[in-house]
């Protein structure tokens, strides 16, 4: 099939040598395992269980709380010792609520929810089963998927991509998924395509990717109405959502809308496998495949590991550290997210943890702009990253904004080729930020002047009220007493009050 051109990017060393290729390493679950109620994007989940429930593999430990929410499952049975604030797996370090889950011998699992047909099932059947397994992407977005596989009741969509890219350095967790996995991968794909209401569907592995290509197209081959499966240019930040969109359709996602507004929707190699399970088996998802890699790591690997899995434990099945990492992500290396520690729990959008050496992280100080230009020229999203960056550092966002800062997806690239090493990417995530609160003030202001032009409104309305009820009550008063002046009848005389004339006249007249 024809592809199109992606502006800018990069090729960058891969340096994935250390983890593809090397089968999936099942770890068990550790003795205690943390599962923060917040692994997805949207509202954190409410907890169904406390301090001394016991639980077994596969059952609820908390409900979604709202439309955009995911439920948590136990990933192995054990007693609930606590649900308590715990260190998020966060950058700021700050607490959230976490179940804290003390693991028991055996293999004791919840019964699981009986198959869905996809063939046979309405969209909206499958789309709850994948919100009851507790889905979101696996990709690292971590969105809940249920929503996006209820898009088709809002957009006119016709194809679903599966982002089998997996473009930045190190992360290797979708090659061997799909290397080891490719039906259930390729099933999966084509129970979200049912959900979604789409008749295409066209999986996307970069070409340096070969046994997970050759694996992807022998399963989809054995289908009469399987995917296409297309190899990709080796080119960063080809996995972005809008970016491979793109390049496989020719669509370009307008600014601030989503990829569905163009007919697209987009999930990861790992959320089809997941949704397989959950449709076609009845399993929630509570383990998920993650790259264990850097120099400063033993035994690089891909693993198997069970949600709520401490780093420390996961680094240490991999055979430890050789030294302290000079930083410490979540993800690859250009999204990814540092770390607080090595005893924050693993979470659903985790793909990668990476313990990077000093020459890994090519940490170096910041020097002044010099305007090359290079960074123009790499970003994807066709912005000018050193002029939104000057607006930044002056405050003044809504330039930045008139500059598109929004629309950039924080791919670093920009940041890459910057030979002054400025952190151009922390400028705009800052920007994003920024905006986000403006955006919330702004609303907030807004709504407190409607709701003060509603009160005064509110408040005339009842004074009126009042002077009329006044008004009214003064006139029935009014008419009141009229109704008592004019209907009194006239006094009748007092025979007595006449004295000794009225008896005259009596006399007289008799």
């Amino acid at each position: 099939m024809k592809l199109f051109s992606l502006r800018g990017g990069l090729s960058l060393a891969g340096h994935k040598g250390g983890t593809a290729g090397r089968p999936i390493r099942v770890m068990p679950a550790p003795p205690v395992l943390h599962l923060p109620l917040r692994q997805h994007a949207g509202d954190p989940a409410k907890p169904v269980v406390a301090e001394g429930d016991t639980v077994r593999r596969g059952e609820r430990l908390a409900e979604s709380a709202g439309p955009l929410s995911a439920p948590l499952h136990a990933p192995a049975a054990g007693r609930v010792t606590a649900v308590r604030p715990e260190t998020a797996p966060h950058p700021s370090g700050l607490p959230a609520e976490t179940v804290v889950l003390e693991t028991a011998a055996g293999d004791d699992e919840a019964p699981l929810a009986p198959p869905v047909e996809p063939e046979a099932a309405a969209p909206g059947e499958i789309a709850a089963r994948v919100g009851d397994a507790g889905i979101v992407g696996l990709g690292g977005g971590a969105f809940p998927a249920a929503v996006k596989l209820d898009l088709g009741h809002h957009y006119a969509l016709d194809t679903l991509v599966i982002n089998g890219a997996e473009c930045e350095p190190y992360l290797t967790a979708d090659d061997q998924l799909m290397r080891e996995k490719a039906p259930a991968v390729v099933d999966g794909a084509r129970v979200m395509a049912a959900a979604l209401g789409v008749g295409r569907v066209v999986v996307g592995i970069e070409a340096n990717k070969p046994r997970a290509l050759e694996a992807m197209r022998t399963a989809a081959g054995r289908l009469p109405d399987g995917p296409a499966v297309v190899a990709l240019p080796v080119r960063y930040p080809m996995g972005s959502e809008r970016h491979l969109v793109q390049v496989l359709t020719g669509r370009e996602t307008p600014s601030g809308r989503l990829t569905a507004e163009v007919g697209v929707v987009v999930h990861n190699a790992g959320t089809a496998r997941a949704v397989h399970d959950a449709v076609r088996q009845g399993r929630p998802l509570t383990h998920r495949v993650v790259t264990v890699s850097g120099g400063a790591v033993r035994r690089p690997a891909n693993v198997m590991v069970p949600l709520g899995t401490r780093v420390r434990d996961l680094v240490a099945f991999c055979g430890g550290l050789r030294a302290d990492p000079a930083r410490l992500l979540a993800g690859g290396p250009f999204t990814g997210n540092p770390l607080p520690g090595l005893d924050v729990p693993v979470v659903k959008g985790f793909n990668g943890i990476l313990a990077l050496t000093a020459d890994e992280a090519r940490e170096r100080p910041a020097q002044p702009c010099i305007r090359c230009g290079a960074c123009v020229e790499v970003c994807p999203c066709g912005l000018v990253p050193v002029e939104m960056m000057a607006h930044i550092r002056k405050e003044e966002l809504d330039d930045a904004d008139t500059l598109g800062v929004r629309d950039c997806v924080r791919c670093g690239s920009c940041a890459y080729a910057c030979p002054s090493h400025i952190p151009l990417v922390q400028y705009f995530a800052y920007a994003q930020g920024r905006l986000r609160g403006l955006d919330v003030e702004r609303r907030n202001q807004d709504l407190q002047r409607v709701a003060a032009r509603e009160r005064q409104e509110r408040m005339a309305r009842l004074e009126r009220e009042r002077q009329e009820k006044k008004a009214r009550q003064a006139r029935r008063r009014q008419q009141q007493d009229a109704e008592q002046q004019g209907g009194e009848a006239p006094r009748k005389a007092d025979p007595a009050a006449a004295g000794p004339v009225a008896d005259q006249g009596s006399r007289t007249g008799s």
